[in-house]
């Protein structure tokens, strides 16, 4: 009897250990990963040693790239804020009411669900360091888009007029600048890159016992071109210009204006090189590093003319050069590393393809325009047939047939004309014979270019009919969420006004109630003379003059807002009667 009771116990104890095992088995398999997605601005494809290029020094990336999955036709908008929005949400810019990178054009509509937001409500801790460039006032900061974390700096980059409180600073804006820590003004120490990566450490140290997701978004390489001198050294008296092949050679001549440029540039890849060293470092330290899948991708193509591997065009232009980007994914635990995908993939694919990653729902409320890359991931055989890729990107907003690119297996038709003009003043490619877009082959297959161009005009029909489209997206004012709320330059809407004869600077704004606020209108800090001053708020128009303004402020103090939205818009003439620009508005709720 007791015997039996021995036996009984022991293989219950193997019951359980196998079971346990099994257990274990399965949770490492269900176990959802930690995701960063680090995001350099204005580095080309062929901005790094693994494509090629024989004078940036880019180690770590070049590791990185051949530990992972490559996508290489991977796609992105022609400029920075468009990708950004697309990133976030799964879905053309368009869409979501980005279309331009400043003058209002820049402001995601509060309505999207991010991948912040997504992620969030699947538990998991989320993190955004450096570039947001989607708009700076409450709702659309990123800590209002499901952002638990935040260090950003303002507007589309580091000094740029949006960035107002580092602009003062000239070519010294890159170091100890002042950024915004979960809404708060933050004075950094040190070189604007170094700074975001040491927060993206901190970040995920705090954050290592749970799921994360950091959006690591660099502002570099972005001019302007500021760099540690010991990251210069390194490339002052290279000739960025030698050393290629015909077909990779820079596109067109560089001037010495440019070789600069490429050093600078080249000198800022470095740096983030040296600084992603750091990271994946500490991932492997802390034991992250199997079950963090990290994302390298690059927002749009290279700004200054250099080495592109032989691709056509630059940052703004929907050839391959403006928008074909290094895009790699590690994820040691699930995917095989060290190969290439061929198919093409876009920027909006990131989103459902976390989704299914992290095992949580797609939004059902708006039209998901990516599809997800894991079976490409998992299985080589793996394909996305028939796809069809956009491009398109006009100052200010789309304009049919300028600027706008259709891609469909292996054809791209590129259109750089007006809307009168005929299918032969289009261009037509085929990418896989001809991928540096060098032969246009639109008269001898005009029918293939006609079937893109009939979806091309069914695409920006459906884009510009967009609810996010057509309306506008104000900044919300005098809210718990937001009081006071700065409108810079970046994020106001121009519109040509006939009195002074150009066009002048206003901002959408929305009352939630009615109130009083005090209105302070900043000129940079500059001295005038003799400035008159008209000021609408909706309905209400104020009219000041003043003889002498020493530090370039304006105040408006008590000024009766009614609930609702409306737009302000400072008309300041000097004693020219030149239009003067606000550098930026400062609103204040008072009661």
């Amino acid at each position: 009897m007791t015997y039996m009771i021995v036996i009984k116990k022991i293989l219950f104890v193997l019951l359980c250990i196998v079971v346990f095992i099994g257990c274990s088995e399965e949770s490492k398999k269900t176990k959802r990963p930690n995701v960063i997605i680090v995001v350099t601005d204005d580095q080309g494809f062929g901005d790094l040693g693994y494509y090629g290029n024989p004078h940036v020094q880019t180690p770590t990336l070049d590791s990185f790239a051949k530990e992972s999955v490559r996508f290489d036709q991977f796609i992105v908008s022609p400029v920075c804020a468009p990708t950004r929005a697309s990133l976030m949400t799964g879905r053309y810019s368009l869409r979501t009411g980005v279309r331009d990178t400043y003058r209002g054009g820049a402001i995601m509509a509060t309505e999207e669900t991010t991948l912040a937001e997504m992620l969030k409500e699947a538990g998991y801790t989320t993190g955004m360091v450096g570039k947001w460039h989607l708009g700076d006032n409450y709702p659309s900061r990123p800590q209002d888009q499901g952002f638990d974390y935040t260090l950003r700096h303002l507007s589309g980059g580091i000094g740029q007029p949006g960035d107002w409180p580092n602009t003062p600073k000239g070519n010294r804006s890159y170091f100890d600048p002042i950024l915004w820590k979960n809404g708060e003004m933050f004075q950094s120490k040190g070189y604007c890159s170094d700074v975001f990566t040491d927060a993206a450490i901190d970040f995920v140290e705090v954050n290592k016992e749970q799921p994360f997701f950091l959006y690591l978004s660099y502002n570099a390489p972005h001019a302007p071109l500021q760099v540690p001198q010991e990251y210069y050294d390194r490339y002052k008296d290279l000739d960025p210009s030698s050393g290629f092949e015909n077909d990779a050679r820079p596109f067109p001549e560089m001037d010495e204006r440019m070789k600069e440029n490429a050093r600078k540039v080249y000198a800022m890849v470095s740096n983030i090189d040296d600084n992603l060293k750091k990271l994946f470092q500490q991932l492997k330290e802390l034991k992250l590093e199997d079950n963090t899948l990290v994302i390298f991708m690059t927002d749009n193509g290279h700004q200054h003319d250099r080495y592109a591997a032989g691709m056509r065009g630059r940052k703004s232009f929907v050839y391959e050069g403006g928008v074909r980007v290094p895009c790699f994914w590690r994820l040691p635990s699930k995917f095989k590393g060290n190969r290439d995908i061929k198919t093409p993939a876009a920027h909006y694919d990131i989103f459902p393809t976390l989704a299914d990653l992290c095992n949580t729902q797609l939004p059902t409320d708006s039209v998901i325009d990516g599809k997800s890359l894991v079976p490409l991931l998992s299985n080589e055989n793996s394909s996305l047939d028939n796809r069809t890729l956009v491009r398109s990107w006009v100052r200010g907003g789309p304009e049919r047939y300028d600027n706008i690119s259709i891609r469909k297996d292996h054809y791209k038709l590129v259109g750089n004309t007006g809307e009168t003009e005929g299918i032969e003043q289009f261009e037509l490619f085929n990418i896989q014979d001809d991928p540096y877009e060098r032969n246009n082959i639109v008269g001898t297959n005009t029918l293939k270019a006609q079937e893109l161009k009939n979806e091309m005009d069914t695409w920006f029909d459906e884009m510009t009919n967009s609810p996010n489209f057509i309306k506008a997206q104000p900044a919300i004012v005098g809210t718990v969420h937001e009081n006071p709320s700065v409108l810079n330059l970046n994020d106001a809407v121009f519109e040509k006004n006939e009195t002074v004869g150009q066009d002048i600077a206003g901002w959408e704004i929305e009352a939630t109630e009615a109130g009083n606020y005090d209105i302070q209108i900043n000129l940079g800090h500059n001295r005038f003379s003799q400035i008159a001053l008209t000021l609408t708020v909706g309905e209400l128009e104020i009219k000041r003059n003043s003889n002498e303004l020493v530090d370039g402020i304006i105040d408006i103090k008590n000024i009766a807002l009614q609930k609702g939205a409306t737009k302000l818009v400072p008309i300041i003439t000097g004693k020219n009667g030149g239009y003067i620009k606000p550098f930026y508005v400062v609103m204040t709720k008072i009661n």
